[in-house]
C-alpha cells in the first residue's frame, strides 16, 4: 500500500482533466468576425437583408441555438419586419395592440393560422423547414413580415446603413450568402467564400439587383401616416 504512489496517480488524472478542459476552452474561444456590406447597383445601402454563413464543416453548421424568438405586433405592425431563424426554432407571436389580430401564412414552407387574439398564444409556431415564410394579418391587410428559415446558426440582418456583423464564427471555411425580399436572383447565385480566424475580421461586399418593394397602404394612426 503506497499512499505516495496513489497521490501521484490522482495528480496525474487531475492534470489530464484540466488539460482537456483548457483545450476545449481554447478551441471554443478561437473564433472570427465577419463584416458585410450589402448595397444595390447604384451603391445605396440595402436594409433588411439577411446575411448568413454556411460552414464547410457540417459539425460547425449543426451548432445549436436556444433563444426565445418573438415576432411582436405593435401599432398594427409586425416587429421585426424580417427575421432569420434556424430550422426547428419555436417563434412566439405576442399581440401588444388593443385590437385583435389574425396571423397567418400561406407559404409552402410553413402554412399556419393563429385566429383572432390579444395577448400571447400559449403555443409557439415551429418553423421546421428551410425557406421563406411570408406573414400577414387577415384583419389588417397592410401588415406583412418575413421569416427566413436557415440550416446554419450564423446569420444577421442589415441595418439602414446596409452593414452587419456576425461574430463568434469558429475558425474555418464558409460560404457567405444573402437573401432579401426584393432580390431578382436566388441567394445561391450570389456567394462569397471566406476563411475566418481570430486574428482580424473578414470583410465582404455584396451588390444585388432588386425590385422595388411596395408595401401596402395602412390606415393612419397617431404615429404613422397613411402610406409607407
Amino acid at each position: 500500500f503506497n499512499l505516495k504512489y496513489m497521490w501521484s496517480k490522482k495528480q496525474f488524472w487531475v492534470l489530464i482533466v484540466l488539460t482537456i478542459l483548457l483545450t476545449g476552452a481554447s478551441s471554443a474561444s478561437f473564433s472570427g468576425v465577419l463584416e458585410v456590406t450589402v448595397r444595390d447597383e447604384k451603391g445605396r445601402p440595402i436594409k433588411d437583408a439577411v446575411v448568413y454563413a454556411v460552414a464547410k464543416d457540417d459539425a460547425v453548421s449543426k451548432t445549436s441555438t436556444d433563444v426565445r424568438t418573438i415576432i411582436d405586433q405593435i401599432d398594427k405592425e409586425f416587429i421585426p419586419y424580417v427575421i432569420p431563424v434556424k430550422v426547428g426554432t419555436a417563434v412566439y407571436f405576442p399581440n401588444h395592440d388593443q385590437t385583435r389580430h389574425h396571423v397567418y401564412s400561406f407559404s409552402q414552407t410553413k402554412k399556419f393560422e393563429i385566429p383572432l387574439y390579444i395577448g400571447t398564444p400559449s403555443n409557439p409556431v415551429i418553423f421546421d423547414k428551410p425557406g421563406v415564410v411570408v406573414l400577414g394579418c387577415n384583419i389588417h391587410d397592410w401588415m406583412s413580415a418575413y421569416v427566413f428559415i436557415l440550416e446554419t446558426p450564423f446569420y444577421a440582418v442589415t441595418g439602414a446603413d446596409g452593414k452587419v456583423k456576425i461574430g463568434n464564427l469558429p475558425s474555418g471555411e464558409y460560404d457567405v450568402q444573402i437573401w432579401h425580399s426584393g432580390m431578382k436572383t436566388k441567394p445561391q447565385s450570389i456567394k462569397k467564400q471566406i476563411t475566418t480566424t481570430e486574428e482580424s475580421p473578414e470583410e465582404a461586399i455584396f451588390t444585388i439587383n432588386q425590385i422595388k418593394i411596395l408595401r401596402q397602404w395602412r390606415a393612419p394612426t397617431a404615429s404613422v401616416g397613411g402610406y409607407r
